[in-house]
């Protein structure tokens, strides 16, 4: 049953892609419409349903690197799909949902184990702290893009047809940092009441990054307040923070999960 979903999910997922770059081609400021949004539901249940049943275990909730990276898609599409039914940010799907669509089945076929406690409090710092990564992920890809259309037009060379304006793109860069910072905080702060030994947990690694991560963010967001940072400083402090945020999480699962258990 669980093959039977997740195929399904990629299906749709797939299909979603090519309806999405059909919509953007033709209008770049395209909000989702319906018929996208009915199939991308279809995919994020489908695949919510194969989430639940490698994550959530007699034993705990699995955060595996794999199960991780899968519900880390989910949930990126998720909030993408949730924001482009408001905002011109559609054309992210085409990298996001068939990103989502190859992670999703990594769980399935990969065994990684990393059980976390069941308990309220736990779960939401968990929660928040990965819709806030969800989150700088993609504004991420949004710098990626916004940085590949600079290029394009500081060459004279024309932008891909698919691409808003610059002015909206950056100004949504923006906008998602922002939240995402904001719920970076909190998950930090509700995280500290559960540290009890540094380096029994595994975690010293972890804290440096993401306190790297941090900092480049609030550098960021205090000077696009005060001095109205822009551009290409915008792009490469979100790069770099994202990267931070990546390494602490996902380079310090891999280390411990899949190179350490096999020494």
């Amino acid at each position: 049953m669980i093959i039977i979903f997740a195929i399904t999910a990629i299906v749709l997922y797939f299909y979603a892609t090519f309806r999405a770059s059909q919509a953007t081609k033709n209008d770049p400021q395209y909000v989702l419409g319906n018929k996208i949004i009915g199939v991308g539901a279809l995919a994020i249940i489908c695949h919510a349903i194969t989430l639940h049943k490698t994550i959530v275990t007699e034993h705990g909730i699995n955060l595996g690197v794999f199960a991780a990276a899968s519900l880390v898609g989910w949930i990126v599409s998720l909030l993408g799909g949730l924001i482009a039914t408001r905002k011109p940010i559609a054309n992210l799907a085409i990298v996001v949902l068939p990103a989502t669509a190859i992670i999703l089945i990594l769980p399935i076929i990969f065994s990684s184990q990393n059980f976390v406690p069941n308990s309220i409090g736990i779960t939401f710092h968990i929660g928040i702290s990965l819709v806030a990564y969800s989150l700088f992920a993609l504004a991420a890809l949004q710098a990626v893009f916004l940085s590949f259309a600079r290029i394009r037009l500081k060459n004279h060379a024309p932008v891909l047809g698919f691409f808003p304006p610059l002015a909206v793109m950056e100004i949504m860069l923006f906008q998602i940092t922002g939240v995402a910072f904001i719920l970076l905080t909190v998950g930090l702060a509700t995280g500290i009441m559960y540290i009890e030994n540094i380096s029994d947990q595994n975690l010293a690694h972890k804290i440096i990054f993401t306190a790297v991560a941090w900092i480049t963010f609030a550098t960021l967001l205090i000077g696009r307040h005060y001095r109205n940072w822009r551009g290409t400083s915008a792009i490469n402090s979100i790069a770099i923070g994202f990267i931070m945020l990546a390494f602490g999480f996902f380079g310090t699962k891999i280390v411990l999960e899949l190179i350490l258990q096999r020494i």
